[in-house]
């Protein structure tokens, strides 16, 4: 599912990086409100992408992950790659899941960054 996520926002794809979300959803983010639903986080989400001129794209790693039932908990590390390969920031996320209709979709997830704040 990262690879997905990660290989749309590289096309710049919102609407496939949603496809991860459940309609009820709620995204936390440093530095700003969250985005409560699948719409919304899909609107930030067109909006952060066609803003973005960098080509910088996003490498995730899943660190642990822990589920009962019907439902997961992933922890996972970001990098966030200039065109050249380098890195350019660093962070973790953790995501919730719970499995609707047979597949996983992510209800709550939230990101921080580890690189000190840009001034």
């Amino acid at each position: 599912m990262e690879d997905a996520f990660a290989a749309a926002e590289k096309e710049k794809d919102a609407g496939k990086v949603v496809a991860y979300y459940s309609d009820d959803a709620v995204s936390y983010s440093r530095n700003k409100t969250p985005e409560v639903g699948k719409a919304a986080i899909k609107e930030g989400l067109a909006k952060r992408l066609a803003e973005d001129t960098t080509g910088n794209y996003n490498v995730y790693k899943v660190v642990d992950l822990f589920g009962e039932g019907n439902m997961l908990v992933e922890i996972g590390s970001w990098t966030v790659m200039n065109p050249s390969g380098a890195e350019t920031e660093k962070g973790y996320y953790m995501s919730y899941f719970q499995k609707r209709d047979g597949k996983y979709v992510c209800v709550r997830d939230m990101n921080v960054t580890t690189s000190p704040e840009k001034k």
